[in-house]
């Protein structure tokens, strides 16, 4: 059974930094395209940063430069390193991951097929 757990988030003043973490379990984890994910209040689910097989990365622009997503295959562990946090990044987060190999050319939410929970992030003016 596959499985995603996310932790890490919590509440930050504007500037300010969070870790999220994404244990995964039930799969091989690192095989495929991993990525972030968040969504705000009355809002649609948008992708924030992914990783493939090959450990490139792809971010959106909003979070380029600020947020980094990374990979402990040892740890079957996602990261995502928040830095320069601004109001508007409030949202819950999501990691999910694709079950079948491949690159992240293909990046909504419909193209994952695990996620985990949610962690829920707030960033203070």
């Amino acid at each position: 059974q596959v499985q995603l757990v996310e932790s890490g988030g919590g509440s930050v003043q504007a500037g300010g930094s969070l870790r999220l973490s994404c244990a995964a379990s039930g799969y091989i984890f690192g095989s495929s395209c991993m990525g972030w994910f968040r969504q705000a209040p009355g809002k649609e689910r948008e992708g924030v940063a992914f990783i493939d097989i090959n450990e490139d990365r792809i971010y959106v622009d909003v979070v380029k430069g600020r947020f980094t997503i990374s990979q402990d295959n040892a740890k079957n562990t996602l990261y995502l390193e928040m830095n320069s946090l601004k109001p508007e990044d409030t949202a819950n987060y999501y990691c999910a991951t694709r079950l079948y190999p491949g690159t992240c050319i293909r990046r909504r939410p419909s193209d994952f097929n695990a996620w985990g929970h949610g962690t829920q992030v707030i960033v203070s003016s």
